[in-house]
């Protein structure tokens, strides 16, 4: 293996003064409830409100502000995200089985959490995107009650339109004005006007990171999420041009993106070269995606595709782009990422908006040993045995033993009184 290209800069980490900054925050909330959240809405939005919570009024009201375009969009893509998680559901079944001893039923239920919260961030454009991947899945795992949080936009002076409209389609039994670590406090702990919910899920800047690793063990969060990612992998039969593309695409994200490229084949790599330098000044978000290629991309030459396979399973990239002789078969070596996008035809920006498989993606190698918000994110699957005298007293000698071995002998004697009796 060669690398061509380096990273320049570490592109996420923690700081104590991040830390103190969001532990105030969340202190604050816990005490100040609803004052707070309009008080931050003041200091970080610049905006002046009665309520955070969102009438349904106003959710009427942005709709008369989109074009039917935008509304047909929002509307596919909810449709195509509602099928896959359905789909996903489908799969998740209850277990009623009897044991191998006769008397001895076993078995666990597919549970929903009853209340989540669903964060949706407000960065330089709206992310109506992300409203459908949260609330939808969530929904269709059957949640009794969404919350849908989401900082005011900029000149807007409350939630974008679009993120609003895509909330109601989503279906949001509730949506809050409020956004950063302010509002991952208000999910987890309550306020007057929030309800205190079970699982926070959504992605967010760091400061709403941070927040929801604070919050962890008070309430449950889907991940720790990073800069996004993508990794391509190509060899000589890729298009230069769509792995170039794709590449600044990733890029334009956000200035801490990472971007990354394994190719086979060193022509390959200097003609995506030519076709970045060529695509980048086009692009209206091009000084976004130039620093993050600068900052943050990657180039490795790998000596064979079993060796690009090897690179790519140990990144664990969050998107990863599969354009190969042979994608199909080449994929089923690839085993840990978050979405996979396989063929020449397939960029991330579909996953992204309207494949349908979730978009919110475990970065920062998590692949390697989690998965992205799904149907089973929203559920557990809590446990239980019904078991007979029979089936007692088959057990009872191997339980007893156990319970004298590890000192408990409270646990041996509530089964020796059941043998007695």
């Amino acid at each position: 293996m060669e690398i061509i290209k380096q990273a320049e800069k570490k592109t996420f980490e923690r700081d104590v003064a991040l830390t103190k900054t969001v532990a105030d925050i969340i202190e604050n909330v816990k005490k100040q409830g609803d004052q707070a959240l309009l008080d931050y809405a003041a200091k970080f939005d610049k905006i002046q409100m009665d309520t955070v919570k969102i009438s349904a009024e106003e959710v009427q009201a942005a709709y008369q502000e989109l074009d039917e375009e935008t509304l047909q969009a929002i509307r596919f893509a909810a449709g195509q995200i509602r099928f896959f998680a359905e789909k996903q559901r489908e799969c998740l079944k209850d277990l009623e089985i009897p044991g191998k001893i006769p008397g001895l039923m076993l078995g666990h239920r597919m549970v929903p959490v009853e209340r989540c919260g669903c964060y949706v961030p407000a960065g330089r454009h709206p992310l109506p995107s992300s409203a459908l991947m949260g609330v939808i899945t969530a929904k269709v795992a059957g949640v009794k009650h969404v919350a849908a949080c989401s900082p005011a936009f900029h000149g807007v002076g409350s939630i974008h339109p679009a993120v609003l409209a895509a909330m109601d389609i989503a279906g949001a039994d509730e949506i809050f004005c409020v956004g950063g670590a302010q509002a991952i406090a208000a999910l987890a702990y309550g306020t007057e006007s929030v309800p205190k919910v079970d699982l926070i899920v959504g992605p967010g800047n760091r400061f709403v990171t941070e927040a929801k690793r604070q919050v962890l063990g008070d309430v449950g969060i889907d991940s720790l999420a990073g800069p996004s990612e993508v990794l391509i992998l190509a060899d000589e039969t890729a298009d230069p041009r769509f792995v170039a593309i794709d590449l600044l695409a990733q890029a334009e994200h956000d200035p801490n993106a990472k971007p990354m490229l394994v190719s086979t084949d060193r022509a390959l790599i200097q003609k995506v070269e030519k076709e970045l330098a060529a695509l980048l000044p086009t692009l209206s978000t091009k000084d976004v995606a130039e620093k993050s290629w600068s900052d943050n991309g990657y180039i490795y030459l790998a000596d064979d595709i079993d060796e690009a396979v090897e690179i790519s399973n140990e990144i664990a990239p969050e998107h990863l782009e599969v354009q190969v002789k042979d994608a199909e078969a080449v994929s089923k070596k690839l085993l840990h990422y978050g979405s996979m996008f396989i063929g020449d035809y397939a960029p991330v920006a579909f996953g992204d908006f309207v494949s349908g498989p979730n978009h919110t993606l475990p970065t920062m190698h998590t692949a390697r040993y989690s998965n992205g918000v799904w149907v089973g994110t929203f559920l557990k699957a809590p446990f239980h045995q019904s078991i007979t005298e029979e089936a007692c007293k088959a057990l009872a000698p191997a339980c007893m033993k156990c319970a004298e071995i590890e000192g408990l002998d409270a646990h041996r004697l509530s089964v020796e009184l059941r043998l007695r009796g």
